[in-house]
């Protein structure tokens, strides 16, 4: 199995509140750089833009154990996106038959293996970080 160790810790916090300030931090950081919408720029995808649209409101539809759970990678994930170069798991999505998700592989410095998905629109070629989440 293929994985990218990131440089970035896992976020640090017991709770969700404690947790999702720190990630908001890492947000509002990546949000600054631009009035428009926010993103990052993928290496593996040559630098094309990904968007978090549907990150937040995805995030919200978990349980509250869930939702800290998958925010604690959430560091993780942007360095993943950013410099990884190995290649995803990638399938169509069978619910809509226009979308293509992409799964990186992931370790934290602990060597805690996670997932990043990234769902992509084949028309309009754009791309969205879903959600990371830990390996189970």
């Amino acid at each position: 199995m293929n994985y990218y160790l990131v440089k970035s810790k896992k976020l640090a916090g017991t709770n969700y509140a404690e947790v999702r300030q720190q990630a908001l931090i890492v947000f509002n950081q990546i949000k600054k750089r631009t009035k428009r919408k926010p993103y990052i720029r993928s290496a593996y995808f040559n630098k094309q833009k990904i968007f978090f649209d549907f990150f937040w409101p995805h995030l919200l539809q978990k349980s509250l154990k869930e939702r800290t759970k998958r925010l604690k990678y959430f560091a993780c994930g942007i360095d993943l996106i950013i410099n990884s170069r190995q290649k995803p798991l990638t399938q169509a999505n069978r619910n809509k038959e226009n979308e293509i998700l992409h799964r990186f592989i992931g370790a934290t410095k602990n060597k805690e293996l996670f997932y990043v998905q990234i769902k992509e629109n084949k028309r309009s070629k754009s791309k969205y970080f879903m959600s990371c989440f830990p390996l189970e």
